[in-house]
């Protein structure tokens, strides 16, 4: 630590937020502050409900639980510094708070990756091995998943940050966003990044369009699949393809246009990362409970059974 310290003379960075104005700041304030609880709320409730309802225990919504928890943890990892600098007429952050904001945002992020590919495998073999699916997706396969999604979150995140605690920052110190972010700290290094922008580019910009990519051809397969197969519970299959397709969209649509070029500077990035931080794990408990009519009866029995002990007591 006492090497970092000598090499780099940044105790702490200024956030540029969205506006300077304190009028449209305090909106922003009630925005973020309502979408937050709602994030919260959303995807609570989706872990609850999966939980402790018996009907929910499968590997598709073992799945959908996890992907809340990774949502509530991906927007908590920044949302709350956020809203509480809407308040502030100096928005700092220190240096190793930077860098846990960072480390926490690709960690979460990349496990979210990881596991929305899991819940593709899952749809796979549910719609072209049906016969089969109890077999393959048993419970030991599901928490080989789980961990897979952990660990190569971990890999993602760590093959970055290694690098970049390390770099020497001796000013500017301005990031130009509501919170940190790779491509634009690396850029306020005091030393030659070329190799370390290359690095960010192939684990997150390429690896997100590759992923990207390999989703969408995965699910025209299950859709052509079911095409052939027409009956009441392909329509049912087609519903919940269609809420796993919006999904994948609205997570790697933002972070693939982010990352593939994160060392230009675009009007629409400071936009697309809201968005993949805060709006995407809202939206997301929205899809899954508004498009999927097991999860909303579950919701409504959880809701029912505590109002009900809530009257006994």
């Amino acid at each position: 630590m006492d090497l970092l310290n000598n090499r780099s003379s940044v105790s702490e960075f200024i956030l540029l937020g969205l506006s300077s104005s304190q009028e449209i700041q305090f909106l922003f304030f009630t925005i973020f502050l309502l979408v937050y609880v709602a994030i919260i709320v959303g995807n609570l409730l989706i872990m609850i409900s999966v939980i402790f309802d018996n009907h929910l225990h499968t590997p598709m919504y073992f799945f959908l639980a996890n992907l809340s928890f990774f949502d509530l943890c991906l927007s908590s990892a920044a949302t709350p510094k956020v809203i509480a600098d809407f308040l502030r007429m100096s928005k700092t952050i220190s240096f190793w708070g930077c860098m846990a904001q960072m480390f926490f945002m690709h960690f979460f992020g990349g496990g979210e990756m990881s596991l929305l590919i899991a819940m593709a495998i899952d749809r796979y073999v549910a719609i072209c091995k049906p016969l089969h699916y109890k077999n393959i997706m048993n419970y030991r396969v599901l928490i080989v998943f789980l961990l897979l999604s952990w660990a190569l979150a971990f890999i993602h995140t760590t093959s970055q940050m290694a690098f970049t605690v390390n770099l020497p920052f001796c000013g500017p110190k301005v990031v130009d966003s509501i919170f940190c972010d790779l491509p634009l700290v690396i850029k306020l290094a005091c030393t030659e990044t070329y190799i370390l922008e290359r690095l960010v580019i192939v684990d997150s910009g390429l690896l997100s369009l590759i992923c990207f990519i390999f989703l969408l051809i995965s699910y025209i397969v299950m859709l052509d699949t079911i095409w052939h197969h027409s009956s009441r519970a392909s329509s049912k299959a087609v519903s919940t393809l269609s809420a796993h397709i919006t999904v994948v969209t609205l997570f790697f649509g933002p972070i693939t246009f982010i990352y593939a070029f994160p060392f230009y500077s675009f009007s629409m990035d400071k936009f697309l990362s809201v968005f993949y931080s805060i709006i995407t794990p809202l939206l997301n408990p929205i899809i899954y409970t508004l498009r999927n009519q097991e999860m909303k009866a579950a919701i409504k029995r959880l809701c029912s059974q505590n109002i009900g002990l809530w009257l006994t007591h």
